[in-house]
């Protein structure tokens, strides 16, 4: 027939295309006026309006949307061709304009199947609903209206696929429960159905227009079938059922096939079973997964049939994809993954394809995938299947810039749209740019109706090749091998020489490769002061037991590291030391490579960790102790820039929100990692000079005052749920806990060092007779009792990251043989009544540091008096003289030491403990005269105050604390280096003199 003058308004469409169309333009005006007596009855009515030619009832928008459509997709001509009724359908049906709901789709599928009994018309009505959806697709991703993107376009075809799915099995079980019988139901009473994992861009809910969808069949539990004409093992009835479920997706019959299914990411691939039960799928994961299966399971949702079954096993797969440690492992297997694929474009000659040629769609996968196996287990925020999720999450992680995301975003996007209108002209499953001229300027024309529009293809191509030049370079960015670029000649410049050292000598070195001269004449010459000792520590390394253990990955890992490790060593002012420091971490993680491949990943890190071991042993020995410690060398901006307090308790709260609150072992192992991180950030600064003494111990303090915090919270709701809430005094019960926990010593007094460990007290207001309210009543002592030793328990217990601190009690009331945890009021008492003077100047450094504000206040009301009392100063000066004696006795050094000219400059006189308790007697003796020296529980600031009120000379009181903080410099640096307290008598005989005058003037002036 001629094709009508008004049949389609053709004017935005370019000449070759028209005179392409031709003959299709044709066979679809024919059917579109006969389309009155084919379309559905759920639109006859409004089609009995209409006009006998069924375009002429389209709209001048709908009509130059039909021409796009036809001009850019031969399936969409042949479909509308083959059923011109359904143009009309989808147009009633509001389907050209927005997709129908899941309930909607999954209703209209249903009422469809259960229209026939018979397999091979079900499979021909699932084809039929499949091809008049994606034609609905195609036509709202090619005529996008405001605010539609390709995410539509792929939520609506994932969606689809699912409906499909949940169709197809619905339909399959019912047909063959007479013949087959049902599964046996759980062992805790559930039915049990097949679980359908959705892999790949199923998984996400991100697939494109004609993707094949990968899929994992499971079942929960093993058993036999019941109520059928014979009985079958699960095994057995879910691998039938899982077939006749393919056949009916997959099948390419006269109406064509509803998706293609690929099942070959299941365990063993083509030769394992189709079908496997949750044992046997955690099993193989465990024992036998390998990296390119982790990266599948990124992906894995439940998409048919049992859904909460499905997120129960992947639930119980999680350790298996995500790590708890940073595993920078997995770069390597994407790094040899992305190198298969590049040898299989080169060998194909398939550069032309957006999804595997560089700078494709895969090449952004691989950045946004790599992250979330690196660090997934840690930043649980990245454990979604969705790749559009998981990129927007990466710059508030600080994993990958914000102007990255903002380029890689857009530009995956221009390539999924390209790929989607690929895919469009004919339902194939392609990625390949075309030859043919016409397609190309279809796919022009397709992408014009995008964000950007293109005039021809030439400009479409022009976009192409910028668009996947960025791609390649962040890609090159994150995954490019970090050896490549170290194999630029490392120039040993702490030698004093020009020589350069490549890193193959190096590796040669740690190979054995060399003889022992040139090993020897390598080291000197790149720095090593004692090349004999160095070489020997290497080959005691190389030939241990431990190392020539090590499976082959971990052996590659090794041999990938050292040349590097030694390289870098070669930097340092101490090549000597660092080796010696940092060798005992590589073997403390020669059975966790995934750390050998965190260092071999990120050069940066390694010159820290080598940086920081060759400056301080205590840092090395942590480091070794603790390897997850080396997660933190990749951020130096965090590394050597402590957190405040309020960024520490914001930091806590969202490490311990990525673990599940009723975990409280995963909760206190986060907690643990926390506070070790936090203290090597601290101890970082402090060596590169960054933090003054101050700002050290404040920052070590705030670490355990939110540590603490945390721990209250944690015991107090460990004991609540099991008990209740306590009587509060007045009757009352609150949520929040009327508890205290008092800090004494470095802690009161915020100066805590490296390792000290916590002087705590507790302290309760509640009623003496009172009980808790819990299903497990108990009394509120025994309730306060179990809380303090729930929160020591918290505080000291050993685990694989250590123990959080050591805690002291014995300053409580009556030490050793008192209560755990006291009553304000039995503390206020035994304080104003029985306390002796230490324990008075001990109180003096006392302050609350985590619990209730209104008992805090309390607290320090009851504190202020019994420091604020009048004393008899002769008295009081001769038992805190007493007791420092004593103190020096015990503590001091050795008459011996002390001849050779070693001085404990803690201890001895002259030292630091004499001027806390210069500051201590000052705070008793002068507190009811001068109320303000209350206020601190800090030595300087007590100085200051001393100084401010008049009772202590300006110079003196400079001078004393002076002395005070360059002792206690000197105490944070020794215990970097592992020094200890006995330094030389001359390098502080000025402070000792100071000190000791004082001392002399306030509390023993009849010595002098």
């Amino acid at each position: 027939m001629a094709l009508p003058d008004d049949f389609l308004p053709l004017n935005d469409i370019p000449d070759a295309l028209q005179a392409a169309l031709g003959k299709r333009l044709e066979r679809l005006a024919e059917a579109l006026s006969q389309a009155d007596s084919l379309v559905d009855k759920r639109v006859e009515r409004q089609q009995a309006e209409r006009p006998s030619d069924a375009w002429r009832a389209l709209s001048q928008t709908r009509r130059e949307q039909l021409a796009l459509v036809l001009a850019t997709s031969k399936f969409a001509a042949e479909t509308l061709t083959r059923y011109p009724g359904w143009l009309a359908s989808l147009d009633a049906e509001g389907e050209l304009d927005a997709p129908l709901d899941e309930a909607t789709l999954s209703q209209v599928l249903a009422d469809a199947l259960d229209s026939t009994d018979d397999e091979t018309q079900m499979h021909a009505l699932l084809r039929r609903f499949r091809r008049a959806r994606m034609l609905g697709i195609i036509w709202r991703d090619l005529n996008r209206s405001s605010g539609y993107t390709m995410w539509d376009t792929a939520a609506s075809v994932s969606r689809l696929a699912e409906v499909c799915l949940e169709g197809a099995l619905g339909w399959l079980e019912s047909h063959f429960a007479q013949r087959w019988g049902g599964p046996a139901s759980r062992e805790d009473g559930s039915q049990q159905r097949l679980v359908v994992l959705g892999m790949g861009k199923l998984g996400a809910g991100e697939l494109n227009l004609s993707s094949d969808i990968d899929l994992i069949f499971a079942f929960p539990e093993k058993g036999t079938t019941q109520g059928g004409k014979r009985e079958y093992d699960h095994q057995e009835y879910f691998t039938r059922l899982g077939q006749k479920l393919i056949a009916a997706l997959d099948t390419i019959t006269a109406d064509g096939f509803v998706f293609r299914v690929d099942m070959r990411l299941r365990p063993l691939g083509e030769g394992g079973p189709l079908v496997g039960s949750f044992n046997m799928l955690t099993s193989y994961y465990q024992d036998q997964g390998r990296e390119w299966e982790r990266y599948a399971m990124l992906k894995a949702r439940p998409v048919a049939g049992d859904r909460d079954a499905g997120v129960e096993l992947l639930a119980r797969l999680r350790p298996f994809v995500y790590r708890r440690y940073l595993d920078f492992g997995a770069i390597e297997s994407l790094r040899e993954m992305k190198a298969l694929i590049n040898r299989e474009v080169r060998r194909k000659d398939s550069t032309d394809n957006i999804k595997l040629g560089p700078g494709g769609i895969r090449e952004v996968e691989f950045v946004v995938q790599v992250f979330q196996l690196i660090r997934g287990g840690r930043d649980t925020e990245l454990q979604v299947t969705s790749l559009n999720t998981a990129l927007q999450r990466l710059p508030a992680l600080d994993l990958l810039p914000q102007a990255v995301v903002d380029e890689l975003g857009p530009d995956y996007v221009f390539l999924r749209d390209l790929e989607h209108a690929l895919q469009a002209q004919e339902d194939r499953q392609t990625q390949t740019l075309p030859e043919d001229s016409l397609d190309r300027e279809r796919l022009a024309l397709a992408m014009s109706h995008t964000e950007q529009s293109y005039d021809d293809w030439t400009a479409l191509a022009a976009q192409l090749k910028e668009v996947r030049e960025r791609i390649r370079h962040h890609f090159d960015a994150v995954i490019a091998d970090p050896e490549e670029e170290a194999e630029a000649p490392i120039n040993a410049s702490n030698s004093g020489s020009d020589d350069e050292v490549p890193l193959d000598e190096w590796r040669a070195a740690w190979r054995e490769e060399l003889t022992e001269d040139e090993c020897l004449r390598l080291l000197e010459g790149a720095g090593f002061t004692a090349p004999k000792e160095a070489a020997r520590r290497l080959r005691t390394l190389g030939q241990s037991r431990a190392v020539q253990g090590m499976q082959r990955i971990g052996q590659e890992r090794l041999d990938a590291l050292m040349p590097l490790l030694l390289a870098a060593m070669t930097e340092s002012d101490a090549p000597d030391t660092a080796l010696e420091r940092t060798l005992p971490l590589v073997e403390a993680v020669l059975r966790r490579t995934a750390y050998l491949a965190l260092l071999r990943e990120n050069p940066d890190a390694l010159d820290h960790l080598v940086a920081l071991c060759a400056a301080s042993p205590w840092i090395a020995e942590q480091l070794a102790r603790h390897p997850v410690l080396l997660d933190e060398l990749l951020t130096p901006a965090t590394l050597y820039s402590p957190a405040d307090k309020a960024r520490l308790t914001d930091d806590l709260r969202q490490a311990l929100g990525r673990v599940p609150e009723e975990d409280e072992e995963a909760q206190l192992e986060a907690l643990r990692i926390f506070k070790h991180a936090q203290v090597l950030h601290v101890a970082a600064s402090d060596i590169a000079g960054a933090r003054t003494l101050m700002n050290v111990s404040d920052y070590l303090t705030f670490i355990a005052e939110v540590v603490l915090e945390q721990v209250l919270a944690m015991a107090w709701r460990h004991l609540t749920r099991k008990h209740g809430l306590p009587q509060h005094r007045d009757g009352s019960r609150h949520p929040e806990p009327n508890f205290l926990i008092v800090g004494y010593g470095k802690l009161g007094g915020i100066e805590l060092g490296y390792g000290s460990d916590l002087d705590l007290v507790f302290i309760h207001d509640a009623a003496p007779q009172g009980t808790t309210d819990g299903k497990r009543t108990i009394d509120n002592g025994v309730f306060f009792t179990r809380l303090g030793q729930r929160i020591i328990h918290l505080l000291t217990a050993i685990t694989p990251a250590g123990a959080l601190y050591d805690v002291d009690m014995r300053l409580r009331p009556s030490g050793n043989s008192g209560l755990l945890v006291t009553s304000l009021e039995s503390f206020a008492d035994y304080q104003r009544n029985h306390a002796w003077t230490w324990e008075h100047q001990a109180l003096v450094r006392a302050r609350v540091v985590a619990g209730s504000a209104e008992l805090a206040e309390r607290f320090n009301a009851v504190r202020h008096e019994v420091l604020g009392r009048e004393r008899d100063p002769e008295t009081l000066r001769q038992e805190v003289v007493k007791m420092r004696h004593k103190m020096r006795e015990h503590l001091g050094s050795s008459a011996k030491e002390q001849e050779q000219g070693r001085f404990d400059f803690k201890h001895d006189a002259g030292g630091m403990i004499d001027i806390e308790f210069l500051s201590q007697y000052a705070v008793l003796s002068q507190g009811f005269q001068i109320p303000d020296l209350l206020a601190w529980s800090d030595n300087v600031r007590i100085l200051e105050t001393l100084e401010s009120s008049g009772c202590m000379p300006v110079e003196d009181a400079r001078q004393l604390r002076e002395a005070y903080l360059g002792y206690r410099h000197i105490g944070h640096r020794n215990a970097l280096t592992k020094s200890g307290t006995r330094v030389e008598v001359a390098d502080y005989q000025a402070y000792r003199q100071v000190v000791t005058s004082l001392w002399q003037r306030w509390l023993e002036p009849d010595t002098t």
